[in-house]
């Protein structure tokens, strides 16, 4: 169903009222007139170094600009540019997550997107928590929408009075979030997503080595997320007793599962668990030994949170720069370039019956041969 703006804006404030529970004078919030928030000390020092690592690590995944001479005269290469408007949603529903404002926000940063919504619902008296708005500001943030769930989505999608239209939306979210993000691609809305993004999910590999407690506390974290995240325990050996455990004859057929699964975060917590990464096919992100916790790549190690669920890592990957950033193809041909290639694109349109590109072609090449004869002259 199409809405105009204005439509669409109280649809979405009457939406913000009745699941939110706050009614809104101001929905959308210009980040620049919003002053930065103080911190307690420690939390600030915390989220700065988070900022830091996630900087570090997405603006180390610039790609230099290589150009390639195919044949002599034939000359192609790929250029980037950044999507001009971005919408990222950042959840509120369980808990609030200042650590995804910073996942989604300085990837678009360095990207340079002109224009960063961030959306994420308000609290009840209609205000923005102060450490997302301490990252959104941090992280380049233009417009803060405070709504949301489905309807957010959509606002972001749309458009309304006060929100503006972005061209791709970014985030985690519950199951109608991520239902929302992926009927709106496929609408007149004019939207792409990075990927379904949400429930949350883990898969920990366990051997005999690892800490029972340890393995305890990583599928409580990603329970803790919301009663539809899904935690799985595969264990080549019998090493806990009360657990939802698959258990696999060895490593091998546990990674083997864990392949087909394809799980949004996976912690190998075994002996040597290195040596096992050739092996591992599909997973969002990857926590290798007995010292890395899934939470430190949900904070502050540098890679990015937003990674696909439901099996989705079998095709995307998580967030990065990239998924900031459209491509570009170039080529340029000189005379020499077109007496060389022009031929055989010639015979090939012929094959096709495309007479008109033969013909593009072939005018140029009698153009270039026309000039040759006359200098001899």
């Amino acid at each position: 169903m199409m809405f105009a703006k204005e439509e669409m804006h109280q649809l979405k404030s009457c939406y913000t009222e009745k699941f939110d529970k706050v009614k809104l004078e101001k929905v959308v919030e210009n980040v620049s007139e919003l002053p930065v928030p103080e911190l307690d000390a420690a939390v600030k020092e915390a989220f700065d170094v988070a900022y830091d690592n996630i900087y570090a690590f997405h603006s180390a995944q610039k790609s230099a600009e290589t150009s390639v001479e195919n044949m002599k005269g034939v000359r192609c290469k790929r250029v980037s540019r950044s999507i001009g408007s971005v919408g990222l949603y950042v959840p509120g529903g369980t808990a609030v997550l200042p650590s995804t404002a910073l996942m989604l926000a300085v990837p678009a940063q360095i990207a340079g997107c002109k224009t960063i919504v961030l959306a994420t619902p308000p609290s009840q008296d209609g205000s923005i928590c102060k450490e997302v708005l301490y990252c959104a500001k941090k992280a380049g943030v233009t417009h803060i929408l405070k709504a949301g769930g489905a309807q957010a989505i959509s606002a972001m999608a749309w458009g309304t009075e006060s929100c503006p239209k972005v061209e791709k939306i970014f985030g985690p979210g519950n199951q109608y979030v991520t239902a929302a993000k992926m009927i709106l691609q496929n609408s007149e809305a004019m939207i792409s997503i990075d990927m379904p993004a949400g429930p949350s999910e883990v898969l920990v590999i366990a051997d005999r080595y690892a800490s029972p407690v340890h393995i305890a506390a990583d599928l409580l974290s990603q329970a803790e997320h919301g009663p539809d995240s899904q935690v799985v325990l595969s264990l080549p050996l019998k090493a806990l007793s009360h657990s939802f455990t698959v258990f696999a004859r060895d490593m091998m057929e546990a990674i083997s599962f864990s392949n087909l699964y394809a799980p949004e975060h996976l912690i190998v917590n075994v002996k040597d668990a290195e040596k096992w990464e050739s092996f591992i096919e599909n997973a969002g992100s990857v926590f290798f030994g007995q010292w890395t916790p899934e939470s430190v790549g949900d904070y502050a190690s540098g890679t990015n949170h937003v990674l696909p669920t439901y099996g989705y890592a079998r095709m995307y990957g998580g967030v990065s720069l990239d998924s900031f950033l459209k491509y570009m193809t170039v080529q340029s041909l000189t005379e020499e370039g077109l007496k060389k290639l022009g031929p055989y694109v010639a015979t090939m349109a012929e094959v096709e019956g495309l007479e008109a590109h033969k013909r593009a072609v072939t005018l140029r090449l009698q153009d270039i041969e026309a000039r040759q004869v006359a200098s001899v002259r």
